[in-house]
């Protein structure tokens, strides 16, 4: 049995997005990306034979100093893994997130680490290196390695590796798996992305696979050395992503 391999899909109805991609998993949102509203689950049906994964909304920063951001951040991201949770799905996922200009990074470490200890994870909530961001905790890999030294320790933090986001962020994908590995012990989950943009651009703009900046070959040695589940984050529907994912099922060693 290979790698899992799926991709992000629609919320409105994910099961029947995924096979008609011909997915092994699908991730989706529980909500609006953008707001702050409790997440709504919606009538799954027949899962079986899909793995499901649950993306947090991109408001959310724990890690932020600023009580208007914060402390919704956390409550929201406590409702998404109780609802993902719920539905049986194998992770949350969740960006890093920044500090303000003129902070240090321990200010957002440590609300990140009053985040795991007042909230109990119910699945994997796994956290996502970044694209953007001079003030970022999961862009550049020796912040990451500050957080990871006071998170990594709680029951079920995980980690998820952008493939785009790494590339944006200024990080090589060459050696990206074993640096990541050296820092968090595990890779939990691919976003498998090329980037529409430059090495280090700071943009997080993905694109499908052979179309983007990154050489095809090198994300295709990216997802065979983390031997971690994969999603697709890429464009073009159902035509675009059952390329990509036929691409990697393709071009990985059996």
């Amino acid at each position: 049995m290979g790698l899992s391999i799926g991709a992000h899909v629609d919320r409105d109805d994910p099961i029947g997005e995924g096979r008609a991609r011909s997915a092994d998993l699908v991730q989706f949102f529980l909500g609006d990306p953008q707001g702050w509203k409790a997440p709504v689950v919606p009538d799954l049906g027949d899962t079986s034979g899909l793995d499901l994964y649950v993306h947090a909304p991109y408001v959310v920063n724990v890690a932020s100093s600023n009580n208007k951001i914060r402390i919704p951040s956390r409550k929201i991201l406590a409702n998404h893994a109780e609802a993902a949770a719920g539905i049986g799905a194998k992770g949350l996922i969740v960006h890093g997130g920044h500090v303000t200009k003129g902070e240090d990074l321990s200010v957002g470490i440590e609300n990140w680490v009053k985040t795991f200890e007042r909230m109990p994870c119910p699945l994997p909530v796994l956290i996502e290196n970044t694209a953007g961001g001079d003030h970022a905790l999961a862009r550049r890999f020796d912040a990451l390695a500050r957080l990871w030294d006071a998170v990594g320790g709680y029951d079920g933090v995980g980690f998820c590796l952008d493939t785009c986001h790494a590339h944006a962020g200024g990080e090589d994908l060459l050696d990206v798996v074993d640096r990541a590995k050296a820092i968090t012990g595990r890779i939990d989950l691919v976003h498998c992305n090329d980037s529409r943009d430059a090495f280090d651009s700071g943009a997080d703009r993905h694109a499908n696979l052979g179309s983007g900046q990154i050489d095809p070959d090198l994300l295709v040695a990216v997802v065979a050395a983390a031997g971690a589940p994969v999603v697709c984050e890429t464009p073009g529907g159902v035509e675009g992503q059952t390329a990509d994912i036929s691409y990697l099922r393709s071009h990985l060693p059996s």
